[in-house]
């Protein structure tokens, strides 16, 4: 009888052994080419758009003057890596939700901003950031914040990832994430506002502004970051077992767009703002490498 429990147990124990491997080849088997032919074609796509826009940037005469359509362009197709690239580790219908989610959380907040001011400060929108969706919403406004938050969070999870198995993981990457869009803004704002004109700052009684950005206006990118990320993180939450691998697609992406931002402050001789952004951005790229590779 002894002998054969013994049997049952020792073949019981043989399948879930079996069963374990099995799910242990699943989970680390790659993606298959259908999955990752997307993000391919859209990061490849990218980075020809960021080349010839970065080239248009420093050498406006060529090859498009002061036409306006590779920012666009350029634009659609950061937010279309972003998302694929996001595709690669979470269903498609939990991205496009959290997507749809920072679209209406960012525009409304953007409307709001251009209506009272509140909560970036006094500004109005120029003509080069694109037609309206509707009064006084730009259509690229929303987009801007899909971007900006999606690669600061996985920047953000590349930074954290030798602490993944800590309770207050999840905490720390929130708060870094809003971190990182404050410091994505900081290089945006020159760039926007006195690069491509694409927002006029107004002028306030404070003393104290970042080329024309009262303070005030990244203290409130990193409110409204916090708001986001409170009803998009449940969507963006692995839900498979094990360890995933690294990502450095978001790291590329927003250091590239820091790239776009300084090259851009230099070019219109704005030195100052060019070395403030390389410099708050190095210690982030030395941070998410060291983290990626743990």
């Amino acid at each position: 009888m002894n002998v054969s429990n013994s049997r049952a147990t020792n073949l019981h124990s043989l399948r879930m052994n079996r069963s374990l491997v099995k799910e242990h080849r699943a989970r680390s088997r790659p993606l298959p080419a259908s999955a990752e032919l997307p993000h391919q074609a859209a990061f490849v796509l990218f980075l020809a758009l960021f080349a010839v826009v970065w080239v248009n940037l420093v050498f406006p005469s060529e090859p498009f003057g002061p036409s306006q359509f590779p920012q666009a362009l350029f634009l659609v197709l950061t937010v279309a890596t972003t998302l694929a690239g996001l595709t690669r580790q979470l269903p498609a219908q939990n991205v496009v939700l959290a997507a749809v989610i920072i679209l209406l959380i960012g525009g409304a907040v953007q409307v709001l901003g251009a209506l009272t001011g509140i909560p970036f400060g006094p500004y109005v929108y120029g003509e080069h950031l694109g037609p309206e969706l509707f009064h006084p919403l730009p259509w690229a406004a929303p987009l801007i914040w899909v971007v900006a938050v999606l690669n600061s969070r996985g920047v953000a999870r590349l930074i954290m990832r030798p602490w993944r198995k800590t309770r207050s993981y999840g905490f720390w990457v929130i708060g870094l994430t809003a971190g990182l869009v404050a410091i994505f803004d900081l290089g945006l704002e020159p760039f926007a506002s006195r690069v491509e004109h694409y927002w006029l700052w107004n002028p306030t009684k404070l003393a104290i502004d970042y080329y024309g950005a009262p303070c005030v206006n990244f203290a409130s990118w990193t409110v409204v970051s916090l708001l986001i990320l409170a009803f998009i993180t449940p969507a963006l939450i692995n839900k498979r077992p094990g360890k995933s691998p690294s990502s450095f697609h978001p790291l590329i992406v927003w250091l590239l767009l820091q790239l776009l931002f300084a090259s851009g402050a230099a070019s219109h001789g704005l030195w100052g703002a060019a070395a403030i952004t390389v410099l708050a951005s190095a210690p982030v790229a030395i941070f998410a490498v060291r983290g990626g590779t743990w």
